[in-house]
C-alpha cells in the first residue's frame, strides 16, 4: 500500500482542481498512482454532476475570442464567484470561446465540438468538470459575429484575466477601409454597449411587442393629465423619440464624446479610416443575465458544514 503524502495530494490537486479530500481518497482508492487517480476523480465525476445539476450557477465568466472579422462571446456559469477565479476553469471558458469561434458562435455546434485531448464533445466536457471543479457548471449561452470585409471588434468589462471577465461585447462593422482604426473605433463602441446596453442597433431592429408596450404606457400616463387626444398624441411622438434615443444603439449619444450620436461618430470616423463605414450588428451578454438567484443563508451554511 502505498503512503498518501501531503506533497501527492497537493499534486493531484493541481493537476486536476478538485477538492483536497477527493484527491486524498482517489489516492487511496488507486494506491498513489497519479494517473489512475485522475481518472477515478474523473469517473467520479460523472456521478457528482448529475447531483449538482439542479444547483443554481449564475456565477462564473463571460468569455471572448477574435479573429480578424470574426468573433464569438460565450457564457460560462459556476455556482460561485471563487470558481471563477481558478485557473482551471478560466482555462476551460478560454478554450470554449476559442472552439465557438470557428463554430461562428454557433450554441448547438459549440457544444457539440470536440473539446481537445480528451475524446469528449464540449458539453460531455463540462459535465465531467463538475465533479472535478465541485460546482454545477453551465455553458448557458454563445453568440457570433462576422463581417465579409472589415473587423470584429471585442470588450470585456471586469476582465480577470485576457479575454475574460463579466460583460462581454462585440461589435461589427464592414468598411474597407484601414483594419487597425476600425478595429479601435469598434472597441470604443463596444465599451459604449457595455455602458449602456442598448435593445436594438436601429429603430426598425427593436421588438414590436417591446415597443407597443412602451407608447401604450406612455398613453395611458398623458392621458392621466386630462389633456386632448390631439395633444396627447404629439405627447407620444416625442417621448417615443426620447426614448429611441434611450435604447437604440445608433440614436444613443456617444459616451466617449459626450457630444455626437453613435451614427453621427460613426460617420466621422470615416475619412480616418479611409471609407466608408457600416455597423451591421452587436451583441452583449452580461454574466447571470436573467438568473434568478438563491439568497443564501451562509450562517446556516457554516452551521451545516460544522455539524456534518
Amino acid at each position: 500500500m502505498a503512503t498518501i503524502t501531503a506533497s501527492l495530494v497537493k499534486e493531484l490537486r493541481e493537476t486536476s482542481g478538485a477538492g483536497m479530500m477527493d484527491c486524498k481518497n482517489a489516492l487511496k482508492e488507486t494506491d498513489g498512482d497519479m494517473e489512475a487517480a485522475v481518472d477515478w476523480l474523473r469517473n467520479k465525476g460523472l456521478a457528482k454532476a448529475a447531483k449538482k445539476a439542479g444547483r443554481v450557477a449564475a456565477e462564473g465568466l463571460v468569455g471572448v475570442a477574435v479573429a480578424g472579422n470574426k468573433g464569438a462571446v460565450i457564457e460560462l456559469n459556476s455556482e460561485t464567484d471563487f470558481v471563477a477565479r481558478n485557473e482551471n476553469f478560466q482555462a476551460l471558458a478560454s478554450k470554449i470561446a476559442e472552439i465557438s469561434l470557428a463554430s461562428g458562435g454557433d450554441f448547438d455546434a459549440t457544444c457539440a465540438a470536440d473539446f481537445p485531448g480528451t475524446g469528449e464533445s464540449i458539453k460531455d466536457h463540462v459535465t465531467t468538470q463538475v465533479g472535478t471543479i465541485g460546482e454545477n457548471l453551465n455553458l448557458r449561452r454563445t453568440a457570433g459575429l462576422s463581417v465579409g470585409s472589415g473587423a470584429v471588434s471585442a470588450y470585456v468589462h471586469n476582465q480577470i484575466a485576457p479575454g475574460l471577465g463579466k460583460i462581454g461585447v462585440l461589435v461589427a462593422l464592414e468598411s474597407e477601409g484601414d483594419a487597425a482604426k476600425l478595429e479601435a473605433l469598434g472597441k470604443q463602441i463596444a465599451m459604449h454597449i457595455a455602458a449602456t446596453n442598448p435593445l436594438a442597433l436601429d429603430t426598425d431592429s427593436l421588438d414590436p411587442e417591446i415597443v407597443e408596450k412602451e407608447k401604450v404606457f406612455l398613453i395611458e400616463q398623458a392621458r392621466e393629465s386630462g389633456r386632448p387626444e390631439e395633444i396627447i398624441e404629439k405627447m407620444i411622438e416625442g417621448r417615443m423619440r426620447k426614448y429611441y434615443q434611450e435604447v437604440v444603439l445608433l440614436k444613443q449619444t456617444f459616451v466617449i464624446d459626450g457630444e455626437n450620436t453613435v451614427e453621427k461618430a460613426i460617420k466621422n470616423a470615416e475619412g480616418d479610416v479611409g471609407g466608408a463605414i457600416k455597423m451591421t450588428g452587436f451583441v452583449r451578454i452580461q454574466l447571470g443575465e436573467g438568473i434568478e438567484k438563491e439568497e443564501a443563508d451562509f450562517a446556516a451554511e457554516v452551521a451545516a458544514a460544522v455539524s456534518s
